[in-house]
């Protein structure tokens, strides 16, 4: 037997209907309908199978469309499937898929699609640094794939017809269908990929399934979409042209949304009581299921003395997490001694002994464990912090940087770009650096996965106990038990300085309808968003 959830379900259980924009009855709307937001970075790769950053998700979800949706609570929500059945041992899912789905150049959608995105994710030969998310899927032969020890083609995913896919786990997995809004699982055009190659991803190659089709990017300046006709529900989709902006400086940011020039955009550190204050319609602080840390590079290559449990503890005390949240960043961040956000559901954090220290007992303890280390004034620590540009997180490594200096330590600053960052945390090319985790979906693994010997683990830090955790928690009944230990062993191994945990802080013009305030994901799209006339 096999159990349904199916689009009036999914619509009755969250009094929604699945569809685009929900505009109020008797609302004026404006008549230009644009909205422009700010991106601190260039976007790496308009690919769904190269992207990796939160950022270029944000875009992607505009251009394309996955199985399910989040709606404005993060719960899922139909996007090319209106249903999915489960069979009893938990391992097989049916999806039905809406045969008016179509992609913008006019082709329709099939099951065949997903199969074929989804096995080239995992296709050893696509070098998509997000192959490990297909393995955290938990589709059948997805390990051996990614490994390069078995064919693409025999990956779990199959079209039993163009509206009928099948999916088929090696282990149950509750939280599957959560992790079907992520853009690693989107479809892509078998056919246009094959004919452009590499290029496929540019203005005019570019075809999509989502709401907005790509008009123009320049890279590191700016990218526009526009309507998509050609998409599912265009007759509820308000906006008709967005406008993503690439703004390095948090500051000039902040400096252009105030003259007009953006809708959207991070409010800078410490900024946020005065912008509340003169602004209460425009500044928000909500919850975001984003972690900031201090990676320490504790793999070969990464500098002798982080290989040392002591050093590593003694700098994650010597953060003083109180001073980071409420004098430096002032807009509603919560300090962090946990690598799960505090508002991910379901979590429950262990008890932590340093959160229940005050700061002068923990950097006593830091101190004596860098001294039984072998450091101190004959023998001072140097290390280097390398970030990529912001001056939010200049801000925090100054600051760490005095914190560990009353530790008798040296920090040397090294500021690159995004891509230059990025690059050099998978190449181990770093001793110790900055770092945010955001949740692909709304459960505590997907901040735990990433610490496994084989997750993504830029510190290259490994732990059989916690990696059995990890495996065991697939298919246990109650993940708390495992859950906590593994941050227990986080805790004591201390393979990253937890910093504090994400909120939302953004200036948004008063116009804008739509942008969620309740999704601990930070899920958005442009679809769902209207302005309204003043």
């Amino acid at each position: 037997m096999k159990h349904f959830l199916t689009t009036s379900a999914l619509a009755l259980m969250l009094s929604l209907p699945a569809v685009a924009a929900q505009v109020p009855e008797g609302t004026k709307l404006a008549d230009s309908q644009e909205y422009t937001w700010w991106l601190l970075d260039a976007i790496k790769s308009l690919d769904p199978a190269k992207n990796t950053d939160v950022e270029g998700s944000d875009v992607l979800r505009q251009l394309f469309e996955g199985l399910y949706n989040e709606d404005e609570t993060g719960a899922m929500v139909p996007g090319v499937a209106t249903e999915h059945s489960v069979s009893d041992d938990g391992l097989v899912y049916t999806f039905k898929l809406r045969d008016d789905a179509k992609w913008s150049n006019g082709d329709p959608v099939v099951a065949g699609d997903f199969v074929y995105a989804w096995q080239r994710v995992a296709n050893p030969e696509t070098a998509s640094e997000y192959a490990w998310f297909i393995e955290l899927m938990n589709i059948a032969n997805s390990k051996e794939i990614v490994a390069g020890e078995a064919a693409p083609d025999t990956l779990g995913v199959k079209a039993i017809d163009d509206q009928t896919l099948e999916v088929s786990l090696h282990t149950p997995t509750p939280y599957f269908v959560k992790m079907l809004a992520h853009a690693t699982t989107f479809p892509v055009p078998q056919k246009v990929i094959e004919a452009e190659g590499d290029n496929w991803t540019q203005p005019g190659k570019l075809v999509g399934n989502g709401a907005y089709t790509l008009a123009g990017h320049n890279l590191g300046v700016d990218l526009t979409v526009e309507k998509n006709d050609q998409y599912w529900d265009a007759e509820n989709t308000v906006i008709t042209k967005g406008k993503a902006v690439t703004v390095n400086d948090v500051n000039v940011g902040l400096t252009r949304y105030q003259a007009g020039e953006l809708d959207r955009v991070d409010i800078p550190a410490g900024q946020y009581p005065r912008l509340e204050q003169e602004y209460p319609d425009q500044a928000i602080s909500i919850p975001y299921a984003c972690s900031y840390a201090y990676i320490y590079n504790v793999s070969d290559k990464g500098p002798e003395a982080l290989k040392d449990v002591r050093v590593r503890k003694a700098l994650s005390l010597a953060i003083d997490r109180d001073i980071i949240v409420e004098q430096v960043l002032q807009g509603g961040q919560r300090p962090a001694w946990t690598w799960t956000h505090w508002a991910i559901e379901g979590f429950q954090p262990p008890a932590t002994p340093e959160a229940e220290k005050d700061q002068a007992a923990r950097l006593e303890e830091a101190k004596a464990l860098l001294a039984e280390a072998g450091y101190g004034p004959d023998k001072p620590l140097n290390i280097s912090i390398q970030y990529n540009t912001s001056e939010d997180h200049k801000k925090i490594a100054v600051a760490v940087q005095q914190f560990w200096k009353q530790l008798g330590v040296n920090v040397t600053l090294n500021n690159v770009e995004w891509k230059v960052h990025t690059d050099r945390l998978q190449n181990q090319d770093f001793e110790v650096a900055r770092y945010a985790w955001c949740g692909d979906y709304n459960e505590a693994s997907t901040f735990l996965d990433w610490f496994r010997t084989d997750g993504y683990n830029s510190g290259k830090w490994s732990n059989a106990e916690f990696d059995k955790l990890m495996a065991d928690s697939k298919t246990a009944e109650d993940t708390t038990p495992l859950y906590q230990r593994a941050e227990e062993i986080l805790a004591d191994e201390k393979p990253a300085a937890f910093v504090y945990h994400y909120a939302n802080v953004d200036m948004i013009k008063p116009d804008v309808k739509g942008i969620p305030m309740e999704n601990v994901m930070g899920t958005w799209y442009l679809k769902d968003i209207y302005r309204t006339a003043e």
